[in-house]
């Protein structure tokens, strides 16, 4: 899936700065036939309030067969659905072949199942991919995915009959796009993915800078910064990182009294990797094969030596003995 993006700044619902926090995925489809994603940003990037439309409309992206063309950040509020859905969906658009014409309704006139195949499948693909990767980013699963018509049954949207009038004349529904997703989303991921530099039993510390836990996350309070060190307990979640507000994270379980070094009870939460410091890594506790080598781990390096000795002493403080080398 090729993800391109390019914001809709002149769009009052870009203007307008609203966010959400991402809670499900609505998929719509545009019933234009003919109109791919990168031609939307010259029909949409217009101003309802300037006179330049008639339109208040803006989804976060369109979907084709070549790829995605995102117009808002994913977390902006969308103006996709005419209900409540706009509060907690991201709202994607699937972009319809050319060829055919609408009738009363929903009604697809001269729509050649046969000669849309090709295209069908590969933009199937693509909402199946933008969707995989929006689920590992917000942490949802493949049961937050809707339609525009199944949310108007739940009387968060406008009543639209997209997607389903349009999937079963390919032997497709949501419930089966649903399961594509939920397939892509159980595949082992590739271990480049994992959170890098940081494994289970590291002993790390919280930056002083880090305000809360990941984006969007909880406010993280003082004394966890100040009081203690922390142990990490979990770097993946069913073989997959765990992505939290764009963020990959890391679970914290025992914490470390900085100044006493009595291990106890942690505040197993989820923190952003960039939101750490690693003092001890797991593997200084394992003991050298060969008694005669000595592997040395260098923490850090600083034009400063004011700040070189700021670490020092906190790995000290830690149990661990340490020293400065000028080079």
């Amino acid at each position: 899936m090729k993800l391109n993006a390019k914001y809709m700044t002149r769009n009052d619902c870009f203007t307008a700065g609203k966010k959400i926090s991402p809670k499900g995925i609505m998929v719509h489809s545009t019933a234009t036939p003919g109109v791919m994603a990168a031609d939307w940003f010259s029909r949409w990037n217009k101003s309802y309030k300037a006179g330049e439309t008639n339109r208040q409309v803006c989804v976060h992206a369109f979907v084709d067969n070549q790829g995605v063309w995102q117009y808002l950040p994913w977390n902006h509020r969308g103006w996709h659905c005419g209900g409540t859905g706009n509060n907690t969906h991201i709202g994607i658009e699937i972009c319809e072949p050319a060829g055919f014409s609408y009738g009363k309704g929903s009604t697809m006139i001269g729509y050649n199942v046969s000669k849309n195949e090709s295209y069908f499948r590969k933009v199937w693909q693509n909402a199946v991919d933008l969707c995989v990767k929006l689920c590992r980013e917000y942490d949802l699963t493949e049961e937050d995915i809707i339609c525009h018509s199944e949310g108007a049954k739940k009387g968060i949207a406008s009543n639209h009959g997209d997607v389903m009038h349009w999937f079963p004349k390919h032997g497709e529904s949501m419930d089966s796009f649903r399961a594509a997703v939920r397939a892509a989303l159980n595949k082992p991921s590739i271990s480049s993915n994992l959170p890098s530099g940081i494994q289970v039993g590291d002993l790390v510390e919280v930056k002083a800078t880090a305000n809360s836990y990941y984006p969007g996350g909880a406010t993280i309070p003082s004394w966890v910064k100040t009081d203690s060190y922390h142990v990490v307990t979990q770097v993946v979640s069913n073989g997959k990182p765990v992505v939290k507000g764009g963020k990959v994270c890391v679970l914290l379980g025992k914490k470390v009294n900085k100044k006493t070094g009595i291990e106890s009870a942690g505040i197993m939460s989820w923190i952003e990797t960039g939101a750490l410091i690693v003092l001890k890594t797991s593997s200084q506790t394992k003991k050298p094969p060969d008694e005669k080598v000595l592997y040395r781990v260098q923490v850090g390096a600083f034009s400063n030596k004011k700040n070189a000795e700021v670490l020092l002493e906190k790995i000290k403080r830690a149990g661990f003995e340490g020293l400065i080398k000028k080079e």
